[in-house]
C-alpha cells in the first residue's frame, strides 16, 4: 500500500481557518447547525459555510475536539474548520484529524490556544481519495451502527419511563378499574379518567392476573394527594439503602497506580450515551477501595449525581466505587434498578429542591433520604419489575456490543490512517455488522 500512500503537511492536505463571531443577540431560529468548540452548540437561519464540515476546537479544554457535519454551517471564532479540503474526502479529514494529538501543539500561555499557522506545517501521510473513502466508509459503517444502538436503547428507556409513569404516576390501572366498577374518580385526575374513558375499545387494559392486583378507588393523602387506595406513603430513605462515597488522596499512588476497580464521579455518568455504566475512567487499588467507607458497591446499583449537576442516573453493570457526588441507591427485592432509575427520573424535581449550597447545588443524602415515596402492592411490583428487567436486559444487552463496537472502531482508527492495516483487511468484518 506504500505508493498508494503520499507525504505532504497538514495544511497542504486541508486549510485550516479560524471560525467566525456570532453572538446570540445575532443568532436566528433555523435549521442551520452551529459548530464551536465542542460540535454543534446550537441553531442559526444562515450558513457560513458549505458542507460537508470539519471544525476542530481550539482554545481551552476543547483544544483538538475534532466535530463532522454533512450539512452547511456555522463554524464559531471558539473553533478552526477546514476551509479547503484540497479534493480529498471530507469525512476521511474528519477521521485523520481526530488521530492527531493537537493538545501539545498549543499557542497559549494562561489560556491554552490552538493556532493554524503551528498545525499547518506538520508532516503527514495522506493515501489517495479512493482510499479515503473507503476508509471513511469502514469507520462510518461503526459509528453508523454506534448510532442506531444508541437510539435503540433511548427508546428501550422511554418504554421503561412510559410503563412507571402510566402504573404509578398516573395511575391508569387503578383508573381503568374504577371506571369499571363505577366508582367516583377525583376531580385532579378527572381529565386523565376522560382521555381513557375516551379510548374506548382502543384502551388495552392489562392482563386479568395483573390488573386484579390494582385497587379501583383513590384515597386522599396529606403527603401525596389522591393515590391508589392500599398503598401508602413511605421515605426513598425507608424503602432503599442509600449510600455516598469519598475520594481517596490523588497525591498517594498507592490508591491509584495500576488500579483495577472502577472509580465513578458525575462526570464519568455525563459521557453516557445510556443508562448503563459498563467502565470508568479511573480505576482504584485494593486500597483505594478502602479508604471509601461504602467501598465496592455490587453490580445493578443505581447511581445519582448529587451536584455538579444534580440528576445524572445510571445503573452499573460492574461493582463500581463512586466519589462524594454521587447518592447510590441499592436495588432489593421490591424495588429492582430500573424501578429506582423511573423513580428518581420522575421526582427530580422534588430532589432539586431539596438542594442548596453557594458555591453549587447540592442534595445530600440527609436530604435525600425523607423524600416521599409511595409504595404499591407487591404483586404489581413483581409485575413491572418483570416487564422492566426484560427491557433493561435488552437495554444491556445493546450497550455491551456498542462497547465492544467502540473499542474496535478505536482499535482500527489509527491502524487504517496510519496505513498499518490494509483496507480489505478491514473491510471483511464491517458486512457483519451492517
Amino acid at each position: 500500500m506504500g505508493s498508494e500512500w503520499r507525504e505532504m503537511t497538514l495544511g497542504e492536505f486541508v486549510t485550516l481557518q479560524r471560525g467566525h463571531d456570532l453572538p446570540d443577540s445575532q443568532r436566528n431560529p433555523g435549521q442551520v447547525p452551529i459548530l464551536g468548540s465542542f460540535g454543534i452548540t446550537g441553531w442559526h437561519n444562515e450558513a457560513k459555510t458549505e458542507g460537508p464540515g470539519v471544525t476542530i476546537g481550539r482554545s481551552g479544554g476543547s483544544i483538538g475536539v475534532v466535530s463532522y457535519t454533512s450539512d452547511d454551517y456555522w463554524p464559531l471564532n471558539t473553533a478552526l474548520y477546514v476551509k479547503d479540503f484540497h479534493g480529498n474526502d471530507a469525512k476521511f479529514a474528519y477521521y485523520f484529524l481526530k488521530t492527531i494529538d493537537f493538545k501539545s501543539y498549543n499557542s497559549g500561555s494562561a489560556q491554552p490556544s490552538l493556532n493554524r499557522n503551528h498545525v499547518h506545517p506538520l508532516p503527514v501521510k495522506i493515501p489517495h481519495p479512493e482510499i479515503q473513502k473507503r476508509i471513511a466508509g469502514i469507520l462510518s459503517a461503526y459509528d453508523d451502527k454506534i448510532a442506531l444502538n444508541h437510539q435503540i436503547n433511548t427508546t428501550l428507556e422511554s418504554m421503561a419511563q412510559a410503563l412507571f409513569k402510566s402504573w404509578f404516576v398516573d395511575f391508569d390501572p387503578v383508573i381503568d378499574n374504577a371506571l369499571a366498577t363505577g366508582n367516583p374518580i377525583p376531580e385532579a385526575m378527572q381529565a386523565r379518567a376522560d382521555s381513557r374513558a375516551a379510548l374506548g375499545d382502543q384502551r388495552k387494559p392489562l392482563p386479568d392476573p395483573i390488573r386484579q392486583q390494582f385497587p379501583d378507588r383513590f384515597v386522599e393523602t396529606e403527603e401525596m394527594g389522591w393515590v391508589p387506595e392500599g398503598w401508602y406513603i413511605s421515605t426513598i430513605g425507608e424503602q432503599v439503602e442509600t449510600t455516598g462515597g469519598g475520594t481517596p488522596s490523588t497525591k498517594n499512588p498507592d490508591f491509584w497506580e495500576n488500579g483495577v476497580h472502577p472509580f465513578c464521579t458525575p462526570k464519568d455518568m455525563s459521557q453516557l450515551k445510556s443508562l448503563v455504566l459498563m467502565d470508568t475512567e479511573r480505576h482504584l487499588t485494593d486500597a483505594g477501595v478502602r479508604k471509601i467507607s461504602s467501598g465496592q458497591l455490587p453490580k445493578g446499583t443505581v447511581l445519582m449525581s448529587s451536584r455538579a449537576p444534580i440528576g445524572y442516573l445510571a445503573i452499573s453493570d460492574i461493582p463500581v466505587s463512586v466519589n462524594q457526588g454521587i447518592i447510590a441507591m441499592l436495588p432489593n427485592q421490591n424495588y429492582g434498578p430500573v424501578y429506582l432509575m423511573c423513580w428518581a427520573k420522575t421526582n427530580m424535581n422534588q430532589i432539586t429542591d431539596r438542594a442548596n449550597g453557594s458555591t453549587f447545588q447540592e442534595i445530600s443524602k440527609k436530604n435525600f433520604r425523607p423524600i416521599p415515596f409511595l409504595v404499591p402492592g407487591k404483586r404489581i411490583l413483581e409485575a413491572f419489575n418483570e416487564q422492566a428487567e426484560a427491557i433493561y436486559s435488552r437495554i444491556l444487552l445493546t450497550s455491551e456490543q456498542t462497547d465492544a463496537l467502540t473499542r474496535l472502531r478505536d482499535t482500527l482508527l489509527p491502524k487504517l490512517l496510519s496505513g498499518e492495516l490494509r483496507v480489505p483487511e478491514a473491510e471483511r468484518p464491517v458486512a457483519e455488522i451492517i
